[in-house]
């Protein structure tokens, strides 16, 4: 189902950047997302190299990142864009190949979406919309594949000492992140206002010095705090 749109603003439109080897594909994909009142497509690269470049110049908000291309793939541009200190881009990883090696790898790097070349017109352009606000997103086929990646016997790490930062109130809402609870469905599960929610949120990232709600969940199974099949 495609989420009510946050509403861009035409008069400050989301900049975007396309980045796949086939030109074909980045022209349907400006012709989607400029439909839209309120995005803006400012420019195209061919490979991981150019997008790192361009993304450089240009600074859009959403960089809409290919996987499988020369020179230097999505997964590894993608880690050299987050990696910048004066970027600002979000990522959204686009990509008929939904393997959880270049899932994995590229929520390590940063990656703020993942979603699949069938994904839906309309729903393209939600992510967009969502990922330029500085929220994340995973699609469930995505979601799934993450969670099956910790259930396969990969050794948790040590909790970082950061995560004794948190209250046991913060610790309750990382983990409910991690289980894909929204924001809505925690405040319900914890009997509190979703704004409370978001609050303890915004202070669970900055505590631990994560991006996104993407990365909160990557940590949380990568250090046991959440197993795959656990009520």
């Amino acid at each position: 189902m495609t989420l009510p749109r946050p509403g861009a603003d035409p008069l400050t439109p989301v900049r975007i950047v396309l980045v796949d080897d086939q030109e074909l594909v980045r022209t349907g994909l400006r012709m989607i997302l400029e439909s839209e009142p309120g995005l803006e497509v400012v420019g195209e690269a061919a490979n991981g190299t150019d997008a790192i470049e361009v993304t450089r110049q240009l600074r859009p908000d959403v960089v809409l990142m290919d996987i499988r291309m020369p020179l230097m793939d999505g997964v590894e541009a993608t880690g050299h864009i987050i990696g910048d200190e004066d970027n600002r881009s979000n990522v959204i990883i686009l990509t008929t190949f939904d393997l959880d090696d270049y899932v994995f790898d590229a929520l390590q790097n940063g990656a703020s979406g993942f979603l699949l070349k069938d994904t839906p017109a309309a729903d393209l352009i939600d992510a967009v919309l969502i990922v330029s606000r500085g929220d994340a997103l995973l699609s469930p086929t995505i979601t799934r594949r993450l969670i099956e990646h910790f259930r396969t016997g990969v050794v948790p790490l040590p909790e970082p000492p950061s995560l004794s930062e948190l209250t046991d109130r913060e610790r309750e809402v990382l983990v409910a992140m991690a289980r894909g609870l929204s924001n809505a469905e925690i405040a319900t599960a914890l009997y509190v206002s979703e704004t409370t929610v978001k609050t303890h949120v915004s202070r669970v990232l900055t505590k631990l010095g994560l991006r996104d709600r993407v990365q909160a969940v990557v940590l949380a199974y990568e250090c046991g705090l959440v197993r795959p099949g656990a009520n």
